[in-house]
Order: structure tokens, then sequence, then C-alpha cells
């Protein structure tokens, strides 16, 4: 009988995901799918004498990640350095043009130079997997890619942050503000020293461009995207949607339409009985609505050592087992980017609280200003509030949900609100989910 053929995979990144990965292959060195077994051959990372949970000292050690891509001991390249451009992208064009395989867990890298690796791999003939890169361990791109590949895909919605899910769920649970439960994420590892990617929407804003791209049969257009991030929710504005029936989250979405495709990152509101408002602490959840299929939901840990690890090990089975099949939908030198949707243009429904004098005639000024602009109030809040916090600059909160309006209306009704003498600052305005 046939050995198993061992397949050579040098790792490049050695930080929670990659540590993840040596270890699995380490617990399980009979690690063979189809036949074949992965070995690590060579790693790579930044530090060479970092502490580790696992003993590096007899891997080969590469100094430069572009050396252990084209090492003619690495039959896989596994990156894990993270970031779209410097090293991690060196590494990458280095492996695909050398004709070898390439696993990776960079959303940033895929989101933003996915075509053009997606050309260069499909040119070479090798596979450029990235399951890792969206939601860890729920496998959302083969979902996407390959289970759904005969459905016409409408939309796509969810939480793809984990770090943002645990800030804003703890905000809830203990009446804490932003900057005290982003300290505590700090101090746990949940969140990085430099929060920016994470509570600025921007990693959840890679991850949906990628899922786009997938679902669309595009290229993904990251620049495309709306972001914001949930540095601006106040704990107020969790108080007050809880009693208005809402929990706020941080919702990546994308949808199509004849005019093309509209990819969102925006702090929402959700029911309280939705799945995407009982996915909480670090879980990810995913909406995905097709023609024939209907809509589909999933959860599960969207980071982590050991869901990613999974999914980047699940990667490199599919090569070891030989599967081929176009990086995205459809050919790489056939995918041109989307055609982005004006945000002003759609249409949807929202949330605004504002600072308002307690005086006699305000709410009448403010619903008929809104009445002017054509904004129809849904429902309307007031309360008082203790210990009211420095936003509201000396003023009462008044809360109110519109039915659906266009983006453009809403905002041009915001502007005259905001010029109202009875309000003291300029609405906060929230989305509420379309889910």
């Amino acid at each position: 009988m046939a050995q198993p053929k061992t397949w050579r995979v040098g790792v490049a990144g050695l930080g929670t995901v990659g540590a993840g990965l040596l270890t699995f292959l380490a617990e399980h060195p009979g690690f063979a799918p189809a036949g074949g077994k992965a070995v690590i051959t060579g790693v790579s990372a930044r530090s060479r004498s970092r502490p580790r949970p696992f003993d590096i000292a007899k891997l080969p050690w590469f100094d430069d990640p572009v050396a252990l891509a084209t090492s003619p001991e690495t039959d896989i390249f596994v990156e894990l350095i993270g970031g779209s451009d410097g090293p991690a992208k060196a590494a990458v064009e280095a492996a695909l043009k050398a004709g070898k395989p390439v696993v990776t867990a960079n959303k940033a890298l895929i989101a933003e130079h996915g075509a053009e690796l997606a050309v260069l791999a499909e040119r070479q003939g090798v596979p450029l997997l990235f399951e890792a890169a969206v939601m860890g361990g729920v496998p959302a791109v083969k979902m996407v890619r390959e289970a759904l590949v005969g459905d016409e895909i409408r939309s796509i919605a969810g939480i793809l942050n984990g770090t943002c899910n645990y800030i804003l769920t703890e905000m809830e649970a203990t009446g804490r503000s932003f900057a005290d439960v982003l300290a505590e994420a700090q101090r746990l590892g949940y969140a990085e020293a430099d929060p920016t990617m994470d509570v600025g929407g921007f990693d959840a804003a890679h991850k949906i461009s990628i899922l786009a791209a997938l679902a669309f049969g595009c290229a993904p257009n990251y620049a495309a995207a709306e972001i914001e991030g949930i540095a601006g929710v106040e704990l107020l504005d969790i108080q007050l949607c809880r009693d208005l029936g809402y929990r706020i989250k941080l919702v990546a979405s994308a949808d199509r339409s004849p005019d093309g495709v509209l990819v969102r990152v925006h702090p929402s509101l959700a029911p309280l009985a939705h799945p995407l408002a009982q996915a909480g602490g670090a879980l990810n959840a995913l909406f995905i609505e097709g023609v024939r299929t209907g809509r589909i939901f999933v959860q599960g840990p969207g980071a982590g050592s050991g869901p990613t690890a999974a999914a980047v090990a699940a990667d490199i089975a599919d090569v070891m087992a030989g599967a081929v099949r176009p990086v995205f939908q459809a050919p790489a030198e056939k995918l041109s980017p989307f055609t982005p949707v004006d945000p002003s243009k759609s249409i949807g429904r929202a949330y605004l609280r504002l600072s308002v004098k307690d005086e006699p005639g305000v709410i009448a000024a403010v619903s008929e200003t809104l009445a002017e602009a054509g904004v129809s109030i849904e429902s309307f809040l007031q309360k008082p509030v203790e210990n009211a916090p420095d936003s509201l600059k000396g003023g009462v909160p008044i809360v109110l949900t519109t039915h659906a309006v266009a983006e453009s209306v809403l905002k041009a009704a915001i502007e005259r609100i905001a010029g109202l003498p009875a309000v003291l600052d300029r609405p906060r305005l929230l989305r509420i989910a379309r889910i």
C-alpha cells in the first residue's frame, strides 16, 4: 500500500492563531486528511525569543517570511501575520508566484487585495484559501462560496466582530461605560492594545466585504463600505433602547439590488427577541438570505486560538485533498468590483435621541419639524434619567423611532431639528437593523 504523502507546512505568524495551529498539529500528529499528513517544517514571526505555549526550538526558523514562503521545504504556506500590506502581502505573493498553495486568516489582506491575489493564484493553478478570515471557526466562507453556490443570495447581515459584541454585552449587563469595558477587554485579551480596527468597525468591514464578494460574484470592494464603529455608543442609549424593546449590536450587512451593492457597518438596533440580539459575549452570528433557500442563520465563536486554528486546519485539509475551485465565485480575471449604492438612497427605520430643554412645547416642535421634513414617528419615549451623562448638556432626553424613510430625508430632518432653539446638541442617530 502506498505511503501517505507528507505535506510540509510553513507557518508565518505565531500569535494566537499560529499558536493554536501548532498546538493542534502537535496534539494530532496523525492529522492526515485525504491520505496525506501535515508536518510543520518551518516557522517565522517577529520575535524568536517571545514566550510561547509550545516549543519551537526544533523547528527551522526563518527571519524573513518571504524566505519561508519560497523555501523548497515548504509545500503549503500558512500566513497568520496579519495586516493588508507589508510582510504578509509580500510573503503571500511570493508563495503564489512560486506555485505554492496559500492558507491565510488575514481578512484585511483578502478584503483589500483579494482580487489581485486571486488572479495570481489561478494563473499559477494553486489554491488561495481563507476560511479563518471570517467568523473564526464558523464555516461562513465555505457556506457562501460552496454550499450556496446553487442559490442567488440577496443579502447577508450579522455580528462579525467578537470584541465589539463583548463590549456592548458587558455595557448592558454591568452598567459601565464604553471606556471602562474596553479597558477590561484589553486586560482580558479580548481587545488589542490599539483597538481601532475592532471598535472602529474596520475589522467587521473587511469581513463583510469578503462575504459580499463571495455572495454576489464580484471582487472585494472594501473601499466602498460605509463604516461606523461603536466608540460613540453611550450607556444611556443602551438603556433607552432596551426600554424600547431593542438591543444595540454592531451589524455588518451587504444588500444587493438592481442598482448595485450596499455594504455597511453600523451600530444597529435589533429587537430583544431576535437571534442577533440574543448573541451575547464574543459570539458571532450571521443571516444569509437566498432566493431559493430563504433565510439561514449561523452562530458561533468568531475568534480565538482554537476555533480559528480549526478553520486554518480545515483549509490545509482541502489543499491536501486536492480541492480546486475559483478563489471567489467566478474566475478571478472575470471579476470586477461591485457597483456601490449611494447610502443616502437606502430606506430604513431609525432611533433618534435628543437632548432638549425641559420646557413646554418642545415635543410639539420636534414632531412638527419631523413631519415637515417627511419623517413619520413610530414610537416616542420620554423619561427622567438618574445620574445624567455629560452628553445631555444639562437637558433631558427624548427618544423616538421612525417609520421607514430614505436616509437622505432623515439626515436633512436631523439638521433641521439640531437648529431648534430647545435642542441642546446634535441628535444621536442609530439605525434599526433590517433583519
